[in-house]
């Protein structure tokens, strides 16, 4: 389950309105059941997974059955199971947009995300890690040895300001990549923290009014992403697949896996997962098992 299914239940995300009666649901991890007519390169049997339904029109992945655009598939990791691999596809698209395909991190850089024990955070630590770079990332103190599990310096936003910890990992140069997972402020803070001329401020969560005042002073970049698109008008599926096949191959290396919340739920307890998640509560990814 992501945010997004929480937004689209109450009506707060219009640019994602599902008709009704509608099925929730973005991310799914599963076995194909039949291939529709002109589909090549998949079997009946062959384990996937994929962001693939719940938003566009299409209907969701809480069913037994969902209907999937074949380019948005990749086969699923050998080394997670179903239920930890359907925790993936959104924020593991959202953090390589980001990370490899904007930014294109790479070996010896400082990277610095913000919200890293989030869904898009904690993946986002660990794509970086894999690709070489230096990773820092910004947490509460109970966020602490979740971040630090994952191989980057915790970073404590209530008590460092950004001229505190920019002045004490990078000696005041900034950071070559600042990714913003959290929206609002911390996006402003990220302009604060780039590296001059060459840094590269990221965020999934650019929706709000900011001033691009302090990157012009830096003559540093900003990327947006937009995971939706590809749902959305049908573009650029066939990347989104792509994605998730290149990352299967650091999933299996051992690289990257998930974090879940040990709680489990079923179809018939989707509702209480819809309210942990509403709440704020989760500890983890929440995966509905069906």
């Amino acid at each position: 389950m992501n945010p997004l299914d929480g937004k689209i239940r109450s009506g707060q995300a219009a640019h994602a309105r599902q008709p009704l009666p509608a099925v929730l649901g973005m991310d799914l991890a599963g076995t194909i059941e039949a291939l529709g007519e002109g589909v090549s390169g998949w079997l009946p049997g062959d384990e996937v997974y994929a962001m693939a339904t719940g938003i566009g029109g299409a209907q969701g992945s809480l069913a037994q059955f969902a209907v999937v655009d074949a380019r948005l598939l990749a086969h699923k990791p050998g080394n997670l199971s179903m239920r930890e691999t359907a925790g993936l596809p959104l924020v593991l698209i959202t953090a390589w947009e980001g990370l490899v395909d904007r930014a294109r991190v790479r070996a010896g850089q400082k990277v610095l995300i913000h919200g890293g024990a989030g869904g898009v955070g904690h993946v986002a630590v660990q794509i970086a890690r894999a690709f070489g770079a230096e990773v820092f990332a910004t947490g509460s103190a109970g966020q602490q040895a979740i971040i630090e599990s994952f191989g980057a310096t915790f970073i404590d936003y209530r008590k460092s300001s950004v001229e505190d910890y920019v002045a004490e990992h990078t000696g005041g140069e900034g950071f070559d990549i600042v990714y913003d997972t959290v929206g609002g402020e911390t996006l402003d803070a990220s302009f604060k923290a780039a590296r001059v001329y060459e840094g590269h401020v990221v965020s999934c969560l650019g929706w709000g009014q900011h001033s691009l005042a302090p990157l012009s002073f830096r003559a540093a970049t900003y990327s947006g992403v937009f995971t939706l698109l590809p749902l959305l008008t049908g573009k650029g599926g066939e990347h989104h697949g792509q994605i998730l096949r290149d990352a299967a191959k650091l999933i299996e290396a051992g690289k990257l896996k998930p974090l879940l919340d040990p709680r489990q739920f079923t179809l018939q307890t989707a509702e209480a997962a819809h309210e942990l998640l509403a709440g704020g509560a989760a500890q983890g990814r929440l995966v509905i098992e069906i």
